[in-house]
């Protein structure tokens, strides 16, 4: 399942937690939510602060669990626990989905912390083990609907985006590789129109979490980190970015029609992409401004816009002036 809603509703919960207080370090001080790299140094204990992120936290899971409830489990019977294969759907774009949606809980959770003033180490650890545990328990939750199961290949990618940024941090003090995202809607044809709309919903923010032929997942490189004796700026990155498009079903493009018909679209070929582009980490931008530090850490979640080629296997290389 793809959980960016409840990222963004995080976000916007700690955005509006801010004091205006002044810090000693203005990475994490002067905005709950900014970069996320723990700069080593003193940070001052606020137990007001981690009353605050702990409620927050809670609060999210409990809306969560019980909207995911009443969205996704209230319309199948409950069984008992059971895996369920589903690595070879959707070209595995559902897997880079949860990669990239443990990384960023991670990331928010332990700037969270770090900003409660529990310590560099500790809000690393505890970023990390929040994201696991929190799509963890979606995934038992999957275990137990007869609709899905629980996925082995879900967890390992929860674990992989979540040891990412935890290793990084206690590692480097720094997130030289990051996890992004990007949305292009894809424009569907008449033919297959009602299929996409009933797979992907109707409208953007539906398409936004659903449409996996719209979305692109990058890994972006901080190649300052990487060649520091370079004169490359540090907010500079090279990204690698993975989509695939014309996906209609989970495995094939075959599907059950209204009337209990069997529709057969092998015809429209599903294809994988990769990309290659530059990107911007906004965390690294200075400014002593707060409120803009924290707009650049949530906007820091999706890759910027910029030129990309790309290779499928439909078209082989295409050249993008711009690419979202």
């Amino acid at each position: 399942m793809n959980l960016k809603f409840y990222i963004l509703l995080i976000l916007l919960l700690a955005f509006f937690q801010t004091d205006g207080q002044s810090s000693l370090n203005s990475l994490y001080q002067d905005s709950i939510i900014s970069s996320p790299y723990f700069v080593k140094g003193i940070t001052p204990e606020h137990p007001g602060r981690k009353w605050v992120v702990g409620a927050t936290e809670a609060s999210v899971w409990v809306g969560t669990y019980i909207g995911l409830d009443k969205a996704w489990y209230s319309d199948y019977p409950r069984t008992d626990f059971h895996f369920f294969n589903d690595w070879g759907e959707w070209q595995q774009m559902d897997k880079i989905g949860h990669l990239w949606t443990s990384y960023q809980l991670s990331r928010l959770s332990g700037g969270l912390w770090k900003w409660a003033g529990i310590g560099d180490k500790k809000a690393a650890i505890i970023g990390g083990i929040t994201g696991i545990a929190y799509m963890s328990a979606i995934e038992i939750l999957d275990g137990f609907s007869s609709k899905w199961g629980f996925s082995t290949g879900d967890m390992l990618m929860n674990i992989t985006g979540a040891s990412l940024f935890t290793f990084q941090e206690l590692a480097w003090h720094k997130q030289t590789f990051q996890i992004k995202y990007s949305f292009l809607p894809y424009s569907y044809s008449t033919d297959i129109k009602q299929r996409s709309d009933d797979l992907f919903g109707k409208t953007v923010p539906e398409k936004l979490l659903k449409d996996y032929n719209s979305q692109t997942y990058w890994l972006t490189m901080n190649l300052h980190d990487i060649f520091p004796a370079s004169r490359i700026p540090n907010w500079f990155c090279l990204s690698i970015g993975y989509g695939a498009r014309v996906m209609l079903g989970g495995r094939e493009n075959k599907w059950t029609g209204p009337l209990g018909e069997p529709i057969d679209r092998s015809d429209i070929k599903r294809y994988r992409r990769f990309f290659l582009s530059a990107d911007v980490d906004l965390n690294r931008i200075k400014t002593r401004n707060k409120v803009l530090k924290t707009v650049f850490s949530i906007f820091n979640l999706v890759k910027i816009p910029a030129p990309a080629i790309e290779y499928s296997g439909k078209d082989g290389f295409h050249l993008y002036p711009l690419y979202f």
